[in-house]
């Protein structure tokens, strides 16, 4: 029998693929912020369903217990947590609970973001920015700075910054959530050469237009999903799944090569700084 799956397999370079795909992150450990639906969601099941063990957060309890039973009944190992990344205590407690359950971190996808202020830039105050950039870009590199020395204990790892296409083109009304999109471009150029040095890979994905309930405002618009339309090849919004594939990809040993990158995932939206 085993001889034949073994035929099977060196016969079938696809099937191959798909299997080494499939366990491709086993005994990998993986944090994801804001996991409990959209982007955030996907990329913990599609890293579980390469083999990782997940941890997924959120701000509300109720939201994780209901991302836990979905990926549960996947057969995906996962935890999870109530965590607001803009507070350094519950930065602290999911970084701990981590290592506590499952003995270090091999993975982080900084998914968590907001935006409180919708209007003229000119309009948003101090606190709009202070509260966009703390959680956006700061918290990022904070969570970043928090797992790095559990990665260099496990011999190196891989962070994943979600940007947006508003990173390369500023999307009107919302031009302090734009530049802090901007920043997480920077920031992952900006921490790839010493995080290098201990085998930790920094990457970015900046996706288009993704059907979920955070960018609602942007596709319950019909007119505005037809100049979205304009824009791009694929004539589509994207999925959250369209974005998760290519974030467990790029913490898995397929991209061990790719470093301060930011991978632009718009069905063809022209982006350029």
């Amino acid at each position: 029998m085993l001889k034949a799956v073994t035929w099977c397999l060196c016969s079938n370079p696809l099937a191959s693929r798909r299997m080494m795909s499939h366990h491709s992150l086993s005994g990998k450990v993986a944090i994801v912020t804001a996991s409990t639906e959209g982007i955030g969601l996907a990329a913990a099941e599609a890293l579980g369903q390469r083999g990782a063990h997940v941890v997924v957060s959120s701000r509300r309890q109720t939201n994780v217990d209901k991302a836990l039973s979905l990926l549960r009944s996947k057969n995906i190992q996962v935890i999870g947590t109530t965590c607001n990344v803009g507070n350094a205590e519950d930065r602290e407690k999911l970084i701990t609970m981590t290592v506590e359950q499952f003995g270090g971190v091999d993975i982080l996808v900084s998914n968590a973001a907001v935006n409180p202020f919708i209007g003229n830039i000119l309009d948003s105050t101090e606190e709009v920015w202070d509260k966009i950039l703390g959680v956006n870009v700061k918290a990022a590199f904070l969570l970043t700075k928090l797992v790095t020395p559990h990665m260099v204990k496990r011999g190196g790892g891989s962070v994943v910054f979600v940007s947006s296409v508003a990173g390369y083109q500023p999307f009107q009304n919302l031009g302090p959530y734009s530049v802090s999109k901007t920043a997480l471009l920077g920031l992952t150029r900006a921490l790839a050469p010493d995080l290098g040095q201990n085998n930790i890979r920094v990457n970015c994905v900046a996706p288009g237009i993704i059907k979920t309930r955070f960018s609602s405002a942007l596709w319950v618009n019909e007119s505005l999903v037809e100049d979205i339309m304009k824009q791009t090849s694929i004539k589509r919004l994207g999925k959250p799944e369209d974005i998760g594939g290519v974030i467990a990809f790029l913490c898995s040993e397929e991209a061990s090569y790719i470093t301060g990158e930011t991978i632009t995932i718009t069905g063809g939206w022209n982006c350029r700084l």
